[in-house]
């Protein structure tokens, strides 16, 4: 396996795009030694990409983009709104000269109809994704789509519910996109979810089972990658764990409790612990 170790925008600035908080990531990013930052788009977004451009190529990163749907496009209650706002989405990707958009573009986070999803959701959803992957291959874009936990979504909560609407929908730049947060929730291992989706998975979010530092919680890491290995997974390896010592980010990820270290000792211990485990795999 040969993937590109990146840190989320999550990892430096609460889920607020500003300029300013922006180009702090870009240089937090690049001075603790990644290869790329994803960049969360803002749902409004007022993301002045040119700019955005010359800062990432100022300090030698590459990107990728992802989007969360705000409530206000939660696919199966507003559609039209949903494939509105992944299409800019999409837009603004493609002015970063960005090839992948990833996030959770099923649903609106911790909106619920009281029910499982419906076979009339399900067609929704399809018709959405059509759709906006017709428009994101146009642009050479892949959109990985991901699962996220059972308190933050009805729609799509596992490896299996992504792949298997992917199957139905059968376009070539729509994937997968794994979060091992979520795993831990909702996957009974981590291996099977990652063989499963092969050449599907596109991106996979690192993340600890309490936010933390990489390999001191309870994600199974050598599952996982051995997983990668077998797959022979080329893609991203995105640190996503966050920092209550980060103005604003304990109100906004329900960090309830002081973390145990600064958002500069999780985003370089975390690298590490990744770096060390391809290492190790890719020499078995």
């Amino acid at each position: 396996m040969n993937p590109k170790f990146g840190a989320s925008l999550l990892s430096w600035i609460p889920p607020r795009w500003t300029p300013e908080g922006g180009l702090y990531a870009i240089q937090k990013t690049a001075a603790a030694g990644f290869d790329l930052l994803e960049i969360l788009l803002p749902p409004s977004m007022e993301f002045d990409a040119v700019t955005v451009k010359k800062q990432l190529a100022d300090h030698s990163l590459s990107a990728v983009c992802s989007l969360n749907l705000p409530p206000t496009a939660h696919i199966p209650f507003h559609p039209q709104e949903a494939t509105r706002l992944i299409k800019a989405a999409l837009d603004k990707t493609a002015q970063l000269d960005v090839t992948f958009l990833g996030g959770v573009l099923h649903s609106g986070i911790g909106v619920f109809s009281g029910q499982p999803r419906t076979p009339e959701e399900e067609n929704t959803v399809c018709e959405v994704w059509a759709d906006v992957a017709d428009y994101a291959l146009q642009l050479g874009i892949t959109i990985g789509i991901e699962p996220i936990n059972r308190y933050e979504s009805y729609v799509c909560t596992s490896a299996d519910d992504v792949l298997g609407f992917l199957k139905r929908i059968n376009k070539p730049n729509l994937g997968l996109h794994l979060d091992t947060f979520h795993m831990n929730i909702e996957e009974s291992n981590f291996y099977d979810p990652v063989v499963g989706a092969g050449s599907s998975l596109k991106h996979v979010h690192m993340t600890e089972s309490d936010r933390g530092m990489l390999g001191e919680g309870n994600v199974h890491w050598d599952d996982l990658f051995r997983a990668l290995k077998a797959i022979s997974y080329d893609g991203n390896l995105v640190l996503e764990n966050f920092s209550s010592a980060v103005p604003g980010m304990a109100s906004a990820v329900s960090l309830w409790r002081p973390s145990r270290y600064d958002a500069d000792e999780l985003a370089k211990g975390s690298l590490a612990f990744m770096r060390r485990k391809v290492d190790e795999f890719n020499q078995q």
